[in-house]
């Protein structure tokens, strides 16, 4: 019987505003590339894998500087390939630059409220397991989640980045249940289904743009309106 539910944070509960695609776009305007909003979501379906596998290696954010700025480019170099363009690193380097320059600030997806707000009356306990490296219960108290998550476990708390198995590790330990009680959604699937799979958890993965059709191996859903549908049937089974 699966007692508690934890999700991933970014592109999960979260999305960027204004849109990363929308910011995408309008700098490769400005620096002559033509790409569409349609294109970059795709791309970034597809370096967004490159973007954990490497994170997970070996923590972006605490990586030389000039090592950094290269991963990035080239990050931006394979989303516009996934948008259907071939350009060369420099300008990878400059499109990326300039979309940092846009301020942004985190938002809920529309039915993320929604969603939390039925599997609370459920009784399951929620939480979240993220990479990012921020002071999650202010973050959750400012989106309006707080009301509706029982933990946060971070990468930072636990000195590991998903895949890796003490964030799950501990998440499972915090919230009291064992791994075939838990189940783990996100959005991506090398960090969040394999790592939750690793440690025994059932994982979903989320596939908004439903960029994904050859995932078979673990339930898809496009929306978190979807997740509670999934629960209830593994509890019949």
């Amino acid at each position: 019987m699966i007692k508690a539910i934890f999700f991933d944070f970014y592109n999960t509960l979260v999305r960027f505003s204004p849109p990363v695609e929308d910011i995408q776009v309008a700098a490769c305007k400005e620096l002559g590339v033509t790409v569409t909003k349609k294109g970059i979501q795709r791309g970034y379906s597809e370096a967004d894998d490159y973007f954990n596998r490497e994170n997970s290696r070996s923590s972006l954010f605490r990586r030389p500087e000039e090592s950094r700025d290269e991963f990035f480019a080239r990050y931006e170099q394979m989303i516009l390939k996934g948008a259907g363009l071939d350009i060369s690193l420099n300008l990878a380097q400059s499109i990326w630059k300039m979309t940092t320059l846009v301020p942004k600030s985190f938002v809920p997806f529309d039915d993320v409220i929604p969603a939390l707000r039925h599997l609370k009356k459920g009784g399951f306990t929620l939480g979240v397991l993220s990479n990012l490296d921020r002071d999650m219960d202010s973050l959750a108290q400012e989106l309006g989640l707080a009301s509706y998550m029982d933990l946060y476990i971070t990468s930072k708390d636990v000195g590991a980045e998903k895949p890796h198995p003490p964030i799950f590790l501990a998440a499972l330990k915090r919230a009291g249940v064992s791994p075939g009680q838990a189940v783990h959604v996100g959005d991506q699937y090398h960090s969040d289904v394999q790592g939750a799979r690793s440690v025994g958890m059932m994982p979903v993965l989320l596939d908004r743009g439903n960029w994904h059709p050859e995932i078979t191996d673990c339930p898809r859903v496009r929306s978190l309106m979807e997740v509670e549908s999934v629960v209830n049937r593994v509890g019949l089974d």
